[in-house]
């Protein structure tokens, strides 16, 4: 997975005159990268472009202009891209009910452990993740994943965790963007 360079990079006033245009394009790539599973989970499956405009929103948001604070920026959001071989994603938990959220995230702090992207050959290939985004008593609603398919292009993303097992398959569409990804 190529890393985003600081030379894609744009400052806030410039990115934000064309931001308009970057946005619709932007929901295309991650409409076809995005992976909804049992009805809470959502998998979005990261590359250079989905993290150069994560970065270009944040430096709009924040008005970020120091040289160094962009760099952190580029730094941080390379991180959730996968190596060679890898598939770099973005887990949100999403529960609107901010009850049932506070239970679900104590119940499923083994969630990371408990996922998988299926190979065409029927092996799961589990996840390497963030720590950080694990706390004591529960999971945070946000998980950075790095799933080592060696290159292959998955045809499923599932869960195991007793009480949320679930299994969604990829579309044509999204595994095409997965190859172009791992290119």
């Amino acid at each position: 997975m190529r890393p985003v360079r600081r030379e894609e990079i744009v400052d806030y006033v410039t990115y934000d005159e064309g931001r308009a245009q970057e946005r619709v394009r932007m929901m295309e790539v991650k409409r076809v990268r995005r992976v909804h599973m049992g009805g809470v989970l959502t998998f979005l499956f990261e590359n250079a472009d989905t993290a150069r405009y994560q970065i270009q929103e944040m430096m709009r948001a924040e008005r970020m202009v120091k040289e160094s604070d962009i760099r952190q920026e580029i730094e941080t959001y390379n991180e959730l891209l996968g190596g060679p071989g890898e598939l770099g994603c973005s887990l949100l938990i999403e529960l609107d009910d901010p009850i049932e959220r506070a239970e679900k995230l104590k119940a499923w702090r083994a969630l990371p452990e408990h996922l998988y992207v299926r190979l065409p050959d029927g092996t799961r290939v589990r996840p390497t993740f963030d720590e950080r985004q694990r706390g004591d008593e529960r999971l945070s609603s946000v998980q950075y994943l790095k799933f080592d398919t060696q290159g292959k292009i998955p045809e499923a993303v599932g869960s195991d965790l007793p009480g949320l097992t679930a299994e969604t398959l990829l579309t044509a569409e999204q595994q095409a963007a997965l190859r172009e990804d791992l290119g």
